[in-house]
């Protein structure tokens, strides 16, 4: 048996404001949309050029109030070869929210508090 992983899914308050921070913060952009009719929900896609694995951002329609994300240790993990612009960029937008200098890595916040890890792609 072979299994492929295809995504990850977080649960955002703001779409609009989610997509443009991905895009903003780390270049992905929407792969694909969907809402049904009595737009109860909406799924969007995200992705980089790169990669088959896709963030899916969902948004409730009932959903009052932000997420509970617990002690924040689950993450998703960023690599760039453009480290120092990245980490110049995400200083800029003030999103950086954990720096570990010795592994020579940070987090930075999503709009809705999730931790992203970035890290240099090393050889």
């Amino acid at each position: 048996m072979k299994f492929s992983i295809v995504h990850t899914n977080i649960n955002i308050t703001n779409m609009e404001r989610s997509i443009e921070f991905y895009k903003k913060a780390l270049g992905l952009e929407v792969f694909r949309r969907f809402m049904p009719e009595d737009k109860s929900f909406e799924i969007v896609y995200l992705t980089d050029e790169d990669n088959a694995h896709k963030l899916e951002l969902t948004w409730l329609r009932d959903k009052e109030g932000s997420y509970n994300l617990g002690d924040n240790e689950l993450h998703i993990a960023f690599v760039t070869e453009d480290f120092e612009e990245a980490h110049a960029l995400h200083k800029e937008m003030g999103c950086i929210c954990y720096e570990n200098e010795k592994m020579g890595i940070y987090f930075i916040n999503d709009p809705d508090g999730y931790w992203l890890e970035v890290m240099p792609k090393r050889k």
